[in-house]
């Protein structure tokens, strides 16, 4: 490595981000660019570790350590170091397509399995990769690069998240003619309309769509493959087919009172906003608003969070956030929770800080579990009632809640929003084409083969392994790209 002694001189610095309390004035990036002589000082720390388990993306205790698409990060870090940019961005786009989804949007399990993570803070590693995919936009050194030779082969990707979108440049590089077929105005899946505009802003969603563009991808939009677009004509109409549609169908909360109204899906709420937003600042209408209203959204992940977030910039007029599981410590269990495994850890993310500049406190409430909703005289949501919970593992390692009498509760509540995951993918374009699923819905395809039972027609990302990652959809879609190719032409050079 360049700087042997780096990870004992520099020390990790986060992102710089705005301050909490005018950035949710807008909707603009709540985070700023770190000075580049501060970013080669992040990407010295790099250890030159000799087993950099940071790439070796892998599932531990269920959850995802190390980086799925194997990123070529000390190499890239040495590289930042050293000031050799457009090396770096090189490196970068070996191994993922999308450097800036990951860069802006990735829970970064690579720094999770940072080895210099087991005793002092990890490498910076999403700041790095997200420094240097900016950088190369800002010198153009990211331009189209269109495939020399066409094979005259036409594929069909279906959705455009980061697994079709993944899946289709592959192809494209590969010299095949590929169309993208997405239900939605804009391309981008849940890169656009699920992941708010402060946190992902769509104009890197769509700078990348358009050198896609550029290479001879074409977008098919507002278009549902089975209801707009007929099953007969992709399967006659093109040589293969990539099914990349996601796990879009919502986990619900089986309680009284559900069907009342001002109760939302999370992504119903954050679709509307941003579409609302992107078509008109949020002039037409159309969003569901949470302005002047006490908010409480169940759910404790990033999508939670980002509806807090989304919420505040509404102006609401209180806003609580339930958690089921109890608070988790500062730091690492050692024994319950080793390196390398995804530091289970208490976190205060951008969504939490906003909430405690405006309302002087973190908004989650733990341990909490919804018993049932109350509506008015007109129906619509008006408190939300909840009761304690404790964990119980028995001696097979069963899980189960116990409710804690006494500690029962009542909340006002004029908008509620679930964020409580997804259970699949939806099954009416999968139950007519005829493909065999796993018990859990998903399409059913083996990780490395991708191919369904149907000749010809592979799945990827969510709709094969679940709801679960954009870099997993990455890798998922790079891989079934690949079978694919292989599959058409006998034998394939993608990675």
């Amino acid at each position: 490595m360049g700087k042997s002694t780096g990870f004992m001189e520099y020390e990790r610095k986060p992102a710089p981000e705005r301050d909490p309390a005018s950035r949710i004035k807008d909707w603009k990036d709540y985070k700023l660019p770190m000075a580049e002589e501060e970013v080669q000082k992040q990407g010295a720390r790099c250890m030159d570790c000799g087993v950099p388990t940071c790439q070796s993306g892998m599932e531990l205790n269920g959850a995802t350590t190390g980086c799925p698409v194997y990123h070529l990060i000390p190499e890239w870090n040495d590289l930042v170091y050293r000031g050799q940019w457009k090396e770096a961005l090189m490196r970068e786009h070996e191994m993922n397509n999308f450097p800036e989804f990951t860069g802006f949007a990735c829970p970064a399990p690579c720094e999770g399995a940072c080895v210099l993570g087991i005793n002092e803070p990890p490498v910076a590693i999403r700041q790095v990769e997200r420094s240097i995919i900016e950088k190369g936009f800002e010198e153009g050194w990211v331009l189209p690069e269109p495939p020399a030779v066409r094979t005259g082969k036409q594929i069909a990707v279906v959705g455009s998240g980061p697994a079709g979108l993944a899946a289709a440049a592959q192809l494209n590089k590969a010299g095949h003619l590929v169309t993208v077929f997405e239900k939605s105005d804009r391309p981008g899946g849940l890169l656009t309309y699920g992941i708010p505009e402060m946190k992902l802003p769509y104009y890197i969603v769509e700078r990348r769509i358009n050198l896609l563009k550029e290479e001879g991808i074409e977008f098919v939009l507002n278009t549902e493959v089975g209801k707009d677009y007929p099953v007969s004509s992709l399967r006659s109409e093109f040589d293969a087919v990539i099914l990349c549609g996601g796990a879009a169908v919502h986990r619900n909360i089986e309680a009284e009172g559900r069907d009342l109204k001002g109760i939302h899906y999370a992504m119903e709420y954050l679709h509307a906003n941003t579409k609302s937003l992107l078509d008109s600042e949020l002039q037409d209408g159309k969003a569901i608003s949470a302005e002047g209203k006490n908010v409480i959204v169940i759910g404790g992940g990033d999508t939670a969070t980002d509806c807090l977030a989304t919420a505040l910039r509404h102006n609401c007029k209180s806003l609580i956030q339930f958690d089921i599981y109890n608070q988790k410590q500062p730091s690492r269990d050692s024994a319950e929770n080793p390196w390398p495994q995804y530091p289970v850890i208490h976190r205060v993310e951008y969504g939490q800080e906003e909430n405690a500049a405006v309302f002087g406190k973190d908004p989650r409430a733990f341990a909490v579990m919804t018993k049932k909703f109350t509506g008015d005289e007109n129906g619509h949501i008006k408190e939300v009632h909840t009761i304690n919970v404790e964990l119980k593992i028995d001696e097979n390692g069963n899980r189960t809640r116990e409710e804690l009498p006494g500690t029962e509760k009542i909340w006002p509540a004029d908008l509620v929003l679930l964020a409580i995951g997804f259970s699949g993918p939806e099954q009416q374009l999968i139950q007519e084409m005829g493909i065999e699923t796993s018990g859990k819905t998903t399409v059913k395809a083996e990780h490395g083969d991708f191919r369904t039972n149907l000749k010809g027609v592979f799945a990827a990302g969510d709709m094969r392994r679940g709801q679960s990652l954009i870099v997993w959809a990455i890798n998922e879609g790079r891989g079934a790209a690949r079978e694919c190719d292989k599959y058409l032409m006998g034998a394939s050079e993608l990675p």
